[in-house]
């Protein structure tokens, strides 16, 4: 199982917005996330902007193409677009840390 860690921002004056959105993430988009093998999903959010986000899958760049072929995946990307401080789509600007150090 991979283990990811990302790094994105979010634009200061939407933070709230972006949390209340976060609490009600679309049916549909929770289960195309579990089909496509995002498991232990989390995205963690600081006062400054720098959301950080944390998932496992058997393979990542897998796990992105199977989402990017959904519809929901689409609009949801669509509709959150605004959020964020990177000009690409949020799926695409998710670019993995290097994990230096893990304990199992």
């Amino acid at each position: 199982m991979q283990r990811v860690c990302f790094l994105l921002t979010i634009r200061k004056d939407r933070i709230d917005e972006y949390r209340e959105r976060h609490a009600a993430v679309w049916p549909d988009m929770l289960d195309a996330l579990r089909a496509a093998g995002w498991h232990n999903y989390s995205l963690f959010l600081r006062e400054d902007g720098l959301l950080v986000g944390y998932l496992e899958t058997p393979d990542f760049d897998a796990a992105r193409e199977a989402m990017a072929a959904t519809g929901v995946n689409e609009r949801w990307q669509r509709d959150m677009a605004e959020f964020f401080e990177q000009s690409e789509a949020a799926d695409e600007a998710m670019v993995p840390l290097t994990e230096v150090f893990h304990l199992a």
